[in-house]
């Protein structure tokens, strides 16, 4: 049964990627780690909260919010991610 989820659980995953991302493109300093740190707390909230209000088991949102984030920012099939024109 796939999980229908909120956009906005989808949305602070990604920005939660984007800050990782970011945040070891360089060298560690913990204000540069803070954003991340930040939004995987608010990443976490949000999944505990919809969890609750569902009924739905914590690990499987989780687990869904990830995939669908994770999918969201994938290259279309077929595409190496260059933007061939």
């Amino acid at each position: 049964m796939a999980i229908e989820l909120p956009s906005e659980l989808i949305n602070l995953q990604r920005e939660a990627n984007l800050a990782r991302q970011q945040a070891t493109s360089s060298e560690y300093s913990p204000a540069g780690w803070k954003p991340w740190l930040d939004a995987v707390d608010a990443v976490h909230d949000a999944v505990t909260r919809y969890a609750k209000e569902t009924g739905l088991p914590r690990h499987e949102v989780e687990q869904a919010v990830k995939a669908a984030a994770k999918a969201s920012e994938a290259p279309p099939e077929g595409s190496d991610g260059a933007g061939a024109e």
